[in-house]
This record gives C-alpha cells, sequence and structure tokens, in this order.
C-alpha cells in the first residue's frame, strides 16, 4: 500500500480503495475544507490520487500512533478491510462515509460505525435493523459538486443517453438487455457503456446492439453530458439533475426493491417530468473534519 501524510502527528486515516469519482469526492474532497487536519491517505500500491490541498508528503511507513479516527466507504473492499481491522484492533473510531445509491445489494457498513448519510432517507434505510449504527446526514459532496457546474440548457425533447449498467449484479443483465433494447426502439437514444462494461458477454451484447444499429458514445463522461439522461438506477440520474439536465428512470418489470429506490431518491419514471434536482445536493455539507469532533460526543 501507498501512504501519504499532512501535517504532525496525524489523527485521521482516509482509506481509498481507488482513485475513482466517487472515491474522490467521498473521502478526499472533504478534506480541502481545513487544508492543516493531521491525516494519513492510503491507497493501493498501484493508485495515483488526486490528493487535497496541503502539504502531502509519501512515505513508506508511517506512525499510526496519533491517528483515532478511520473513514473509509466501507470494508468491502481491499484497503477499506485493513483499515477496519486497523480500527477494530487499535480501537479507532470508524467513519464510514456513503458514496453511492442505497440498494438492498449495497454492501453493509461494518459494525458500530458512524455512517455518513445522503439524507435522512438514507440515514433511515441503512440503520434499519441496525441499532449499533450511529448516522449522521451530510449531503453528498459529489452531488453538490455536480450542481455547483451547471449545464447549458438541454431540451428535454433531444435524443436522450441511457447510461449502461450491464456490468451489475442488481439487475439480471437479460432483463437489463430487454429494457435498452426497448427504449432504444422507443427513442433511439444513444448508449453509454459503463466503464466495467468490458468483459466478453457485454462486449457481444454492444456488438450485438452495434449491427441492429444503436449509436453508443463511450468518450462520454456523466459531468460532460448535455443530453437528457435516462438509466435503470445510475447515480449519474441524480448528478443529471442536480446539474439542470432532464432525467428519468427506466426499466421494463421494475422489481419492489428498485421501485423503493426510485422513490426514494425522487427518481422521476420515463414520461413523467424531469427529475428535480435532489435536495441532498444543496443541503449544508458536514465535513468529514468537522464530524470528528462530534463524532465522540
Amino acid at each position: 500500500m501507498r501512504f501519504w501524510t499532512r501535517g504532525a502527528d496525524p489523527t485521521l486515516l482516509v482509506a481509498c480503495d481507488s482513485n475513482s469519482p466517487t472515491n474522490y469526492h467521498s473521502l478526499l474532497a472533504p478534506l480541502n475544507v481545513d487544508a492543516e487536519l493531521p491525516t494519513v491517505i492510503v491507497a493501493p500500491q498501484s493508485t495515483e490520487l488526486d490528493l487535497p490541498e496541503g502539504e502531502w508528503i509519501e512515505v513508506n511507513d508511517p506512525s499510526l500512533r496519533s491517528v483515532s479516527t478511520v473513514a473509509t466507504i466501507g470494508n468491502h473492499l481491499t484497503v477499506g478491510a485493513w483499515a477496519h481491522a486497523e480500527a477494530t484492533r487499535r480501537e479507532w473510531r470508524e467513519v464510514v462515509v456513503q458514496h453511492g445509491l442505497l440498494t438492498p445489494y449495497s454492501p453493509p457498513p461494518p459494525h458500530g460505525v458512524v455512517w455518513l448519510a445522503w439524507s435522512e432517507q438514507d440515514a433511515e434505510f441503512i440503520a434499519t435493523n441496525r441499532p449499533d449504527l450511529r448516522t449522521h446526514v451530510t449531503g453528498s459532496a459529489m452531488l453538490h459538486s455536480a450542481k455547483s457546474n451547471p449545464a447549458p440548457h438541454v431540451s428535454r425533447f433531444v435524443t436522450p443517453v441511457f447510461l449502461g449498467q450491464l456490468h451489475g449484479a442488481e439487475l439480471s443483465r437479460w432483463s437489463m438487455t430487454r429494457s435498452v433494447t426497448a427504449f432504444w426502439r422507443q427513442t433511439g437514444a444513444i448508449y453509454r457503456p459503463h466503464p466495467r462494461e468490458e468483459d466478453k458477454i457485454s462486449r457481444a451484447q454492444h456488438a450485438l446492439w452495434r449491427r441492429m444499429g444503436m449509436e453508443f458514445d463511450s468518450s462520454l463522461t456523466v459531468v460532460d453530458i448535455t443530453r437528457p439522461v435516462v438509466s435503470a438506477f445510475s447515480t449519474g440520474i441524480l448528478e443529471a439533475a442536480a446539474r439542470g439536465i432532464p432525467a428519468w428512470v427506466y426499466h421494463l418489470d421494475p422489481p419492489p426493491w428498485l421501485e423503493e429506490v426510485w422513490d426514494r431518491y425522487g427518481m422521476r419514471r420515463w414520461g413523467e417530468r424531469p427529475t428535480l434536482p435532489p435536495e441532498c445536493a444543496s443541503s449544508p455539507l458536514i465535513t468529514l473534519w468537522s464530524l470528528i469532533e462530534g463524532a465522540s460526543q
């Protein structure tokens, strides 16, 4: 693993499992609020991070004796699992930051952590049957950033972009394939594959859709899209809505859990009025560094 330190005697350890935008907004961007907070960041050996503000020094074996709090997005990936184990062994306080939409398939948070939720609804969802959890509503740094980058006017009548999710385990590949195909036949939508749609089955499906005449745009990132956006339940729907872009959800046969997700986040079905900007994008953010003091009270 790689370690970077800022300041002497760091009190906070931040565990990043990747350099993805979700990791950056969840764990690193809040550190920009206090560039003096003594902090250690840890990431996989091969990962290059966009470090927050401040003077950072890469070290091989940092001293962790002054650390009292660890922040992660959970213990379901390698570095987060290591940080959770250290927090348990050393009796550190552990803060887990919500980094995406919550579904029944989301990895459960470790026992006894402080959970930073996007909204009161998400806090209630994650804490159901989990009396060991403490929750704080912070809003979403990622959606707050999207709102701060408003798009130029986008007509709701322009051909939409469908955000692919063939890689996901939450919905069957067959149901997603049928839904995308039906939506394309109805609207002529452009398909944006998810960056993780790299497996052989996904690539074969892409090839079939191209032969059918479906237009692809693999160069688009969600923050650059200037067309209406549609997906089954991607966070990109909320990012688009936060930027003022018309956004909807679509699935031919949504299971009850998916409709609950749509309703909890205020995602509008295709054919309704577009999804409103999410409240968690405009809520005053309780930053990670400021919560550290409150977490012990």
